[in-house]
């Protein structure tokens, strides 16, 4: 059956004082989660798990996300987590610290299914 996507979510998450990627891509992507109360699984008769859920973490340093990490965010569903270059670091007065990372998420929800005619 082919894969239909029927919700897409957006968060924002930071890490303030620790350049924390992962723990700024964890935070946007429950603020997404917490942003929709969308029962999918069950709108459309298919059991949670069978949800294919693709995340993309947009931060200004990709390689340091640990994308497994993120991952385990979502209690149930098949997870993809991917990370990219994007979000921002706003950087401190010279000598205060670590930048602010900002990150972004973007949530696909799918399921493997027929076309609803």
């Amino acid at each position: 059956m082919p894969k239909h996507r029927v919700l897409t979510e957006f968060g924002m998450g930071s890490s303030l004082r620790r350049r924390d990627y992962t723990q700024a891509a964890k935070r946007a992507v429950q603020d997404a989660l917490w942003h929709n109360s969308i029962n999918m699984a069950e709108l459309f008769g298919f059991d949670k798990s069978a949800m294919q859920i693709d995340v993309e973490v947009a931060v200004q340093d990709p390689e340091a996300v640990d994308c497994n990490a993120v991952a385990e965010v979502f209690p149930y569903g098949r997870v993809t987590v991917t990370a990219t270059h994007g979000g921002l670091d706003i950087p401190r007065p010279e000598g205060e610290g670590n930048p602010t990372v900002i990150a972004n998420a973007a949530i696909s929800v799918a399921f493997d299914m027929e076309r609803l005619q």
